[in-house]
């Protein structure tokens, strides 16, 4: 005799918490100089929005001022 009882279904990716989103002020490296690809991506943000560039952001302040910007141009709304 066979028993047919459903079997749960899989967890899928979207149904886990995302671990991609931290907060700029708990990252272990956020002390450090803001990586090559924040500097090129805050750049250019910044030449959109007509604000100054400044380069002596550390990574987490180059994230946090990445956010602030992409919300004023309207970019990284659908990553």
């Amino acid at each position: 005799m066979s028993t047919n009882q459903k079997k749960p279904d899989p967890v899928t990716e979207q149904d886990l918490p995302s671990n991609t989103v931290k907060d700029p002020d708990t990252w272990a490296t956020g002390e450090e100089t803001m990586t090559g690809a924040q500097a090129s991506y805050l750049k250019t943000l910044s030449e959109e929005a007509g604000e100054p560039f400044d380069e002596t952001l550390n990574k987490a302040q180059a994230s946090k001022r990445i956010d602030e910007l992409q919300s004023s141009t309207g970019r990284g709304k659908n990553h």
